[in-house]
């Protein structure tokens, strides 16, 4: 959960978000030597008046300004594309939900159960009990258990939505007419809140996401207990 003045991003609660975090500090800390070298380079032109006819005209020069810049890049870019196919990734999923936005909140689908789907609403502020978050507390939360590859199968039913939690690294446009899907797998019990992340109407702030990951066992106890409700 984010909390005010965090500069940083939130606890990773997935391995594909430990090595997002992983990538923004290595990609950070490359941008800060640059700018340092940079900033230093500038600073030696401005403060003096000696010039080093030998650096103005030199290949060798030349050939190191060019060759380092596709280095750093290569740096970034292989690292980039190693968690690019790991988020793609989806072996085996243990639990497939259907994650479906409509104008303003979300509904789930377990597929693997016969009939296991609820709707997903904002409870309204004047409704909050104590210690729950205004905007992001939902009546319904989707509820999965912790350490099995989830697959969410998200669209939309009328305009565009995205279905986005920071904690787990995942973020999947919801699409009128088109089935997109994404995986992640719970590395901790825990509550993982989340905003539909596309501008898609009047009320686009008020469709939050709440993903409780439970123990394997209190899980199956809670779909018991859905499907007697149902």
């Amino acid at each position: 959960m984010a909390h005010p003045s965090q500069l940083g991003f939130q606890d990773a609660a997935s391995p594909v978000m430990e090595e997002l975090l992983h990538f923004h500090d290595h990609a950070l800390m490359i941008v800060f030597l640059i700018s340092t070298l940079v900033l230093y380079i500038i600073v030696a032109m401005v403060s003096t008046k000696l010039t080093n006819k030998y650096i103005l005209d030199s290949q060798e020069i030349e050939i190191i300004w060019t060759i380092l810049p596709a280095i750093i890049l290569i740096l970034i870019a292989l690292p980039s594309l190693r968690i690019l196919y790991l988020m793609d990734e989806i072996n085996d999923p243990h639990l497939t939900i259907k994650a479906m936005g409509h104008q303003w909140y979300w509904s789930y689908e377990y597929t693997d159960y016969s009939d296991l789907a609820f709707d997903s609403y904002m409870i309204p502020t004047q409704d909050l009990a104590p210690g729950q978050f205004r905007l992001l507390e939902t009546d319904h939360r989707m509820v999965v258990p912790v350490d099995s590859p989830i697959r969410i199968l998200v669209s939309a039913e009328d305009v565009l939505h995205s279905w986005a939690v920071p904690s787990l690294g995942v973020k999947m446009d919801a699409v009128p007419g088109r089935l997109n899907q994404t995986a992640f797998i719970l590395s901790r019990p825990g509550v993982f809140y989340g905003q539909c992340s596309e501008i898609c109407g009047a009320n686009h702030s008020f469709m939050p996401i709440v993903v409780e990951a439970v123990p394997l066992e209190h899980f199956e106890n809670w779909s018991s207990l859905m499907l007697e409700d149902a």
